[in-house]
């Protein structure tokens, strides 16, 4: 079977990097994965977590390496991660993401092809404690390119073929924009299993992590004006929006709010965590 290569940045992640690894080991795939989790900059004990689950990836024939760097920084960990792997498959995870028990073998199934492929789950964001942050997460999931695109957010996978389209990654905010938009939609896939993935808890920090977001597709229109005519149907019309915002009107509220303080505001920051 295809190897899988799964590479995990981490940078102060001991809250979240246990319950990670536990959905990795649920999995119910049956081929050779190697997990190579990139602690970076570290002030807690992610790595030393991290490292207590090698005798499980041991118990499945499975490889759990840890590698350690001083500096943080994703794309960093991102390249170090690459050249530490080896052939075959490659899914890049972050270390809040929860997959459910068939993911990885979905994903693994669709990449088993010789022409270069993108692969990723159905996100759902996890379940928020501040209503505004729900209601936004409710309307959200709605849109086009959520409930019906490859999002990329926190997981996606290529195969060999595919993780040839580009070399290393560039220092850019959105490495998940960038490497969706390596490839056309016809060879983006959605395996319709779930993955849960947390969103941030009330207005400032949403604006925040929206507008982090909003930065990164413009950087990548900016740096790869030829990557944008990839995206496909990202934004609603009219008429979609109308009527996602009648079914929702709370959830829509919310959403605009967040939208319209981000396009009032000023873009100070090139990076924020995602929750």
């Amino acid at each position: 079977m295809t190897p899988c290569t799964i590479i995990l940045p981490a940078h102060d992640e001991a809250g979240y990097i246990e319950a990670c690894l536990d959905s990795v080991l649920a999995q119910d795939h049956q081929g050779p994965v190697e997990l190579i989790l990139v602690a970076n900059g570290c002030t807690d004990d992610t790595a030393a977590r991290a490292r207590t689950h090698a005798p499980a990836f041991a118990a499945r024939g499975w490889h759990l390496r840890v590698e350690e760097l001083a500096q943080g920084g994703k794309i960093g960990a991102l390249n170090h991660g690459d050249s530490c792997a080896g052939p075959g498959a490659r899914l890049y995870l972050d270390a809040d993401i929860r997959m459910t028990p068939r993911l990885l073998s979905g994903i693994m199934r669709v990449l088993d092809v010789p022409q270069p492929r993108y692969a990723g789950g159905r996100l759902v964001v996890a379940p928020a404690r501040s209503a505004l942050s729900r209601a936004y997460a409710r309307f959200w999931q709605k849109l086009p390119f959520v409930a019906q695109g490859v999002t990329g957010a926190g997981l996606f996978a290529v195969n060999e073929a595919g993780r040839a389209r580009w070399g290393a990654f560039p220092p850019v905010i959105s490495d998940d924009t960038f490497v969706r938009l390596q490839f056309t939609e016809t060879e983006r896939f959605l395996v319709d299993e779930p993955y849960e993935w947390p969103l941030v808890e009330g207005f400032s920090p949403l604006v925040r992590v929206r507008r982090r977001q909003d930065q990164g597709v413009a950087e990548i229109a900016r740096l790869f004006p030829e990557l944008p005519p990839r995206q496909g149907h990202v934004r609603p019309g009219k008429t979609e929006l109308v009527r996602l915002a009648a079914a929702d009107p709370l959830g829509f509220a919310a959403y605009a709010a967040v939208a319209l303080a981000v396009r009032l505001g000023r873009n100070r920051q090139g990076w924020a965590r995602g929750r």
